[in-house]
């Protein structure tokens, strides 16, 4: 049974040539379905660039990624774009809901994009901003509501038609300790339901929420600790 991400060997080179940087240096990593792996590294590690690829965001310079075993390394954007609307639901560190839209309206968004008609994707708007604990701030917008709970929406709309993984990039580097552990509790019981959660972070206390921790640095993954370990590398100094 092959894993759900697959990546092997994987390059990301910029500016090849005498002053070429190595973002990903023949990285390989398996991640199986229903499991919450943390992904952490220091600025310049190259840990965004791993999200990006893992989010079809960008592509390797060299190397495989297969992703529920079909290849998407060389896909174009129109394919990447596709894979990203059925496969992935992002949740950033910036929240990037739409001012001038409701908490519906900008969780129901993406689904327009995917074709779901109107009656269905207010349905699954509403259960999704009931998930996360927003049934009555569903007619507020963005500038109405804490960071808290703007990064709900965010999740909501993440979540609203299901994708098979959940891709949080600094979920909580805007918020403060309370709607951290919020937000992280929602990141929990997603896990639990089955969801694949793929958490990329700086913070060791973060990351330490997860099941496995992938360390990486310098474009290398330098750790990957399962959940026996986690509490161990929760214990580290960046020093």
């Amino acid at each position: 049974m092959s894993s759900l991400v697959e990546i092997r060997d994987v390059c990301k080179i910029y500016n090849p040539g005498e002053n070429e940087v190595r973002a990903l240096d023949h990285v390989s990593v398996d991640i199986e379905e229903g499991e919450y792996v943390a992904i952490i590294g220091q600025s310049g590690s190259g840990k965004s660039t791993l999200m990006n690829v893992l989010g079809c965001l960008d592509v390797p310079t060299s190397g495989t990624y297969r992703l529920h075993g079909q290849n998407v390394s060389d896909m174009d954007d129109n394919a990447l774009s596709d894979i990203r609307n059925r496969e992935i639901g992002f949740i950033f560190q910036g929240f990037n809901l739409i001012p001038n839209l409701t908490a519906l309206e900008n969780v129901e968004l993406p689904l327009i994009y995917r074709g779901v008609g109107k009656a269905q994707r207010v349905e699954l708007s509403k259960k999704a901003l009931e998930k996360v604990g927003l049934k009555n701030r569903m007619d507020h917008k963005p500038a109405e509501m804490s960071g808290g709970q703007q990064q709900r929406v965010a999740i909501a709309r993440a979540i609203a038609q299901a994708p098979p993984i959940i891709l949080a990039d600094e979920p909580t580097g805007n918020l403060d300790s309370h709607s951290t552990q919020e937000i992280m509790g929602i990141l929990k019981e997603l896990y639990e339901e089955g969801r694949t959660v793929i958490l990329i972070t700086h913070d060791n206390e973060i990351a330490s929420k997860a099941r496995r921790v992938i360390r990486i640095k310098d474009g290398h993954i330098e750790a990957d600790i399962t959940t026996d370990a986690v509490t161990d590398i929760a214990a580290e100094t960046d020093a």
